[in-house]
């Protein structure tokens, strides 16, 4: 099975995320991570086929800091979905300076899929899944 392909968009480091260091805030890029993966998961059509009584919630972030970013950088925010299981999907991440290439941040988060009105898991419907399967966009 292959998921759709890399999702990416270019972010201009702003002044509001910079902290005391003169770098890009780590609490920042956890943001971003959110940020891209709603972008993500709706421009595959995933909120329709999800439907009004389900939603994603987060698990657990994974988050690795190699490199800071500055003020006015322009970086590559990239997001993928690695696997699906029953009630729960990794999607990994990876922040990238634009005028070098190198990779800033790595990062990954196991999403859970739940009703929304118990907050309980529940199986990933296959109209969910398949929005992230190549090709079934």
């Amino acid at each position: 099975m292959s998921f759709s392909p890399i999702y990416s968009k270019t972010i201009t480091i702003p002044k509001s995320a910079i902290d005391e260091n003169g770098h890009a805030n780590n609490v920042t890029y956890v943001q971003w991570m959110q940020d891209i993966a709603v972008e993500h998961y709706a421009s595959l059509g995933g909120i329709d086929a999800q439907g009004a009584d389900s939603t994603w919630v987060v698990r657990e972030h994974r988050i690795e800091y190699l490199l800071p970013a500055f003020e006015g950088e322009e970086i590559e925010a990239r997001t993928w979905v690695e696997n699906i299981r029953k009630v729960r999907s990794l999607r990994k991440y990876e922040f990238l300076r634009k005028s070098d290439g190198k990779i800033l941040v790595k990062g990954e988060t196991d999403w859970v899929f739940v009703d929304v009105k118990t907050g309980s898991p529940r199986a990933i419907p296959n109209e969910v899944s398949s929005v992230f399967i190549s090709g079934k966009i």
